[in-house]
């Protein structure tokens, strides 16, 4: 089942366009998006394969990890994560 997930992370530095563009093509291949211009908080939503919604936001994580280290931006804690099945997606 596909997931999409939602990860979040508050830092230390105020992020520049620039960086959160790198994080955007970091994530791309997951059909990511990133967000954080001009901020401390920056994240990114990732579509992943996975049973459950646990195994979901643990292999995104894994992924924005990755993206992370590719960007070059500083890992942070986690503030947020939020996952949702095409299935729940797609109730009215």
């Amino acid at each position: 089942m596909r997931w999409s997930v939602g990860i979040e992370v508050e830092g230390d530095q105020v992020l520049t366009r620039e960086q959160v563009v790198d994080l955007a093509d970091a994530v791309a291949p997951f059909d990511g998006i990133a967000t954080g211009i001009g901020t401390s908080r920056y994240g990114a939503q990732l579509i992943v394969e996975a049973e459950g919604r646990e195994d979901a936001i643990e292999k995104a994580t894994e992924e924005f990890w990755r993206a992370v280290r590719k960007a070059g931006l500083r890992r942070a804690p986690i503030v947020r994560t939020e996952a949702v099945s095409e299935n729940e997606d797609a109730l009215p």
